[in-house]
C-alpha cells in the first residue's frame, strides 16, 4: 500500500473475511481490497470464501463479494466464479444485479471467452425500472459490444437493442422533475450519456440502426439546456453520436451547429473539444464548418495555448480557392503575433496553402516573403528553394520581386531565408533592379555601387551564416556580367579566395579562375537561369540545393543531345546544385567530347551527374560514331561480367556516426576502361539502419552505372552488410573522384550526409 510492504495484513484480513459477523467481513473485505492484487498468490485462498459469501443469505455480504472480486478478482477467480456472478444477474434484486453487473464486466475483460455465459441475462436487463441497473446494465452491453463483433451483431439483429435504448432515452427527456435522479434540471444525465456511446457504437456503418435513432438524437439535440455544463456534456455525446453513424446531412448540419454554439462558450474546456471535433468532421461536412469561420478564426485570439493551436490547425483545414485572401489575411496577422512555438507550423501552413490556392503569382510571391519577412528564421528548410523555382518560373514579375527583395534587405537581414532568396534574385535580375523596369510599384532608382554596397555588406555581416554567405558571393559573381563595375567584383571575389570558411574559399577560388583562364567564357556560364519544371509530388517541391544556387552553365541547352531527366533520375541529386543529372540508360551521351569546357565545369565543382539508374531493360538511343563507348557496351549480359581481381587494395570512402562506407575494386576482362566498384555498408550502432539509399556522381568525363543494392537496412553491431555495385566508365585514364550521398534512417531519425571520395588508389583508374 502506497509502496510499502503489505504482507503483515493480507492474512489477517482473509482470516476477517472467514468470519460470520458482518462487520468483519466489510473490514476484511476493504482491507483485501487495498492490500491485496492478482499479482500476489495469497488472494487465491480466498476464494472459497469470496463463493460462499455469493451464496450467502444475506444480499449486503453478497454484495460485498462482488465488490472485492470484480475489483481485484484475477482471471483464475473469475473463471471459478463466473457461473455464481451469472445467477446473481438473473436475480430480482435491484441491488445485487447492478452489483453483478459491474462485476460481469471485470470478468468479461478478464476472461473474454465467458461473455456467452451472461448473454442470456442480458435479455431482460433494460426492462428494469432501476436507474442504478439500467447504468449498470449499459456498461456491461458497451462492453460486449466493443469486444466482440459477433455479440454486436447479436444485439443489432437479434435482440434489438436500439429501439430499447431510444425508448428509455426518450423517457429520460421526456420525463418531468425526479429529486432522485435530477442534476442540474436534467433527469439522470449519466444514464443519457452511457446510452448515448452505446447507440454509437450499434449505429455506426449500419443503415437500419441508425435510421431508427436518427428521431431521439434529434430530440436530445434540441431538447437539452444548455445553460449548464451538465447538458453541454450530453450535447457533445450526441453530437459524438450523430457524426459517428450513418446520420442524416441536416442532423449532421445541427451537430456542427452545437459545436458552433460551443465556440462562444466562456468555458476554455468546451471550446477546446468543440474545435477538436470539427477538426475532425471537417473533412466529411466541409461546408457546415464553414459557416463558422468567423467564429472560429477568431478563437486564433484566444489566450490558452491550446485553443490556439485547434483553432490554427481548423484554419487551415478550412482555407480553399474561394476564401483564400481572407483567410491568409487573418493567418498572417496571426503569424505577427502568435509565439514562437507556433511560427514554426504556422509558416509551413501558409506555404502549402498558398501554393494550392493562390490566386495570382504576385499575391503568391507577396505572401512567401510576408512570412519570410516575418517568421523567416522559423520556416521548413525547402522554403528558399522553392521560392527561388516560384520566382525563376514568373517571368513577368521578375522586377517587381527583386526590387520588393532588396526593399526587404535595407530594412532588415536578420532573416537569414529571406536575405538567401533576395541574394539569388539580386544575383539574376539586378540588370532589372538597376534599369528600373518594375511596372507593377513605381520604380527604385539604385545604381550598381548601390546594390554592390548590400552585397558586400552581407558578406561581413556577423547575421549572416555561411550559407547565406555563399548565395551573397555567387550573386556578386553574377553580377560580373550584368554590371559594369567589373574590377570591383573581382576585388571581392579575391578577397575570398584565403576564407577561413572552406565553402565560401572553394567558390571564389573557382570564380578567380573563372575570371583569369575563362573569361571567354563566363557571360555564356553566368547566364540567367532557364524556367525550372517542377517535380510531381505529394508535398511541396523540394529542390536539393544544399544552400547554394549554381551558375547558369547547368542549363542543359548548352548540352546538345542530352535531354532532362524526370523522375528516380532527379532524385538522384544535384549533389553539387546543378540539374545536369544525365541517366546512362536512358539517354544518349553528348555528341562532343570532353573539351576545356568540360575541365572548366569540373573545375567549379559542377560535376556532370551520372545518374545511376535500377538495373532493368531500357532502350538506349543509336549513338553516333564519334562518341565515347557506352558503359554497356559489352555488359548487357550477366555471363559477360567475368571481372577478374586486379590486386587493388581497398578504400574506406566514409566513416562516421557508426555508418563505415569501403570500397573493393575490380576490372573488367573485357574493357580494361571499366573499373567496378562494390561498396559494403555496415554498421557498427546498437540499432539498425533502415531506408539506406547510396546515390553517387562523377564528373563529366566518366560514365557511371548504379545497380541495385542488396538490401536497404544495414544491420546492427556489424552482424552484416549491404552491398551495391558502381560500374565506371573512365576512358581517358583520369584520376577519380566520385561525391556520394547517403541517406537513411537511425532510431527513427532520418539522417543525410554528403561526402566526396578523391583518394581512390592509383591501380582503380590508371
Amino acid at each position: 500500500m502506497l509502496g510499502y510492504p503489505a504482507h503483515f495484513g493480507q492474512l489477517e484480513c482473509l482470516k476477517l473475511i472467514a468470519s460470520q459477523k458482518f462487520t468483519d467481513k466489510r473490514i476484511g473485505y476493504l482491507g483485501t481490497m487495498l492490500l491485496l492484487d492478482e499479482r500476489q498468490d495469497v488472494h487465491l485462498l480466498m476464494t472459497n470464501c469470496i463463493k460462499n459469501d455469493l451464496n450467502h443469505s444475506t444480499q449486503y455480504v453478497q454484495g460485498l463479494a462482488l465488490c472485492t472480486l470484480g475489483c481485484m478478482g484475477s482471471s483464475e477467480m473469475c473463471r471459478d466464479l463466473a457461473g455464481e456472478v451469472e445467477k446473481l444477474l438473473k436475480t430480482s434484486n435491484s441491488y445485487l444485479r447492478k452489483k453483478a453487473a459491474l462485476c460481469a464486466v471485470h470478468v468479461i475483460r478478464k476472461v473474454p471467452e465467458l461473455m456467452e455465459m451472461f448473454l442470456p441475462a442480458t435479455k431482460n436487463l433494460l426492462s428494469e425500472k432501476n436507474h442504478g441497473v439500467l447504468h449498470t446494465s449499459v456498461v456491461l452491453l458497451t462492453e460486449m459490444c466493443e469486444r466482440s463483433p459477433d455479440m454486436l451483431s447479436h444485439f443489432r439483429k437479434v435482440l434489438t437493442l436500439v429501439p430499447q435504448l431510444v425508448r428509455i432515452l426518450k423517457n429520460l427527456i421526456m420525463s418531468g422533475y425526479s429529486p432522485e435522479h435530477d442534476v442540474s434540471g436534467i433527469s439522470d444525465p449519466f444514464l443519457q450519456v452511457r446510452i448515448l456511446r452505446l447507440l454509437r457504437i450499434l449505429g455506426k456503418s449500419d443503415d437500419d440502426s441508425s435510421e431508427a435513432m436518427n428521431d431521439i438524437l434529434a430530440q436530445v439535440a434540441t431538447n437539452t439546456e444548455t445553460s449548464k455544463n451538465v447538458g453541454n456534456a450530453i450535447l457533445y455525446e450526441t453530437v459524438l453520436t450523430i457524426m459517428d453513424i450513418k446520420s442524416e446531412s441536416g442532423l449532421r448540419v445541427l451537430a456542427i451547429n452545437i459545436l458552433g454554439r460551443f465556440l462562444l462558450n466562456n468555458d476554455k474546456n468546451i471550446r477546446y473539444v468543440a474545435l477538436t471535433s470539427l477538426l475532425k468532421t471537417v473533412q466529411t461536412d466541409h461546408n457546415a464548418v464553414q459557416r463558422h469561420r468567423s467564429t472560429i478564426v477568431d478563437c486564433l485570439k484566444d489566450l490558452d495555448v491550446s485553443i490556439k493551436r485547434r483553432a490554427m490547425e481548423l484554419s487551415f483545414a478550412l482555407v480553399n480557392g474561394n476564401n483564400i485572401r481572407g483567410m491568409m489575411k487573418e493567418l498572417l496577422y496571426f503569424l505577427d503575433s502568435c509565439d514562437p512555438e507556433f511560427k514554426a507550423d504556422c509558416a509551413s501552413g501558409i506555404f502549402l496553402a498558398a501554393e494550392k490556392y493562390a490566386p495570382s503569382k504576385r499575391w503568391h510571391i507577396d505572401t512567401i516573403m510576408r512570412v519570410l519577412t516575418t517568421a523567416g528564421s522559423y520556416v521548413r528548410d525547402d522554403s528558399v528553394p522553392n521560392l527561388i523555382q516560384l520566382i525563376t518560373n514568373s517571368v513577368e514579375m521578375h522586377a517587381y520581386t527583386v526590387q520588393r527583395l532588396y526593399k526587404a534587405l535595407l530594412d532588415d537581414i536578420s532573416q537569414q531565408p529571406l536575405v538567401q532568396v533576395a541574394s539569388w534574385c539580386i544575383g539574376e535580375y539586378g540588370d532589372l533592379l538597376v534599369s528600373g523596369q518594375c511596372e507593377e510599384e513605381e520604380p527604385i532608382q539604385v545604381t550598381e555601387d548601390e546594390v554592390l554596397d548590400v552585397l558586400e555588406g552581407l558578406l561581413v555581416s556577423n547575421l549572416s551564416s555561411a550559407v547565406t554567405r555563399g548565395y551573397a558571393l555567387t550573386a556578386v559573381m553574377k553580377l560580373s556580367t550584368r554590371f559594369s563595375s567589373v574590377n570591383r567584383i573581382k576585388k571581392v571575389v579575391s578577397i575570398y579566395g584565403s576564407s577561413i570558411d572552406v565553402e565560401l574559399q572553394q567558390r571564389a577560388v573557382e570564380y578567380n579562375a573563372l575570371f583569369k583562364k575563362y573569361d571567354h567564357m563566363r557571360s555564356a556560364l553566368l547566364e540567367r537561369m532557364p524556367v525550372m519544371e517542377k517535380a510531381a509530388t505529394n508535398g511541396p517541391t523540394e529542390m536539393q540545393t544544399n544552400g547554394e544556387v549554381e551558375p547558369s552553365a547547368l542549363d542543359s541547352k548548352h548540352l546538345p543531345g542530352v535531354t532532362q531527366p524526370s523522375g528516380q533520375a532527379n532524385d538522384l541529386l544535384d549533389l553539387l546544385g546543378t540539374n545536369d543529372v544525365v541517366p546512362v540508360i536512358q539517354t544518349a551521351a553528348p555528341t562532343k567530347p570532353a573539351s576545356a569546357g568540360g575541365e572548366l565545369l569540373d573545375l567549379l565543382g559542377d560535376l556532370s551527374l551520372s545518374g545511376g539508374a535500377t538495373p532493368g531493360p531500357a532502350a538506349v538511343p543509336p549513338m553516333p560514331v564519334s562518341q565515347p563507348p557506352s558503359l554497356l557496351d559489352g555488359l548487357s549480359s550477366q555471363n559477360l561480367l567475368n571481372d577478374i581481381a586486379s590486386g587493388i587494395p581497398p578504400l574506406t570512402a566514409y566513416d562516421k556516426n557508426g555508418l563505415k562506407i569501403e570500397f573493393t575494386f575490380e576490372r573488367s576482362n573485357l574493357n580494361p576502361n571499366i573499373v567496378v566498384i562494390t561498396i559494403h555498408a555496415s554498421n557498427s550502432t546498437e540499432a539498425e539502419m533502415t531506408e539506406f539509399l547510396f546515390q553517387a556522381a562523377v564528373p563529366k568525363t566518366f560514365q557511371l552505372q548504379l545497380l541495385s543494392p542488396s538490401s536497404n537496412i544495414i544491420p546492427a553491431l556489424n552482424q552484416g552488410t549491404v552491398t551495391q555495385v558502381i560500374k565506371v566508365l573512365n576512358p581517358q585514364k583520369q584520376q577519380l573522384r566520385v561525391r556520394i550521398k547517403l541517406t537513411y534512417t537511425h532510431q527513427g531519425c532520418p539522417v543525410q550526409d554528403l561526402a566526396e571520395v578523391n583518394n581512390f588508389p592509383p591501380q582503380s583508374w590508371q
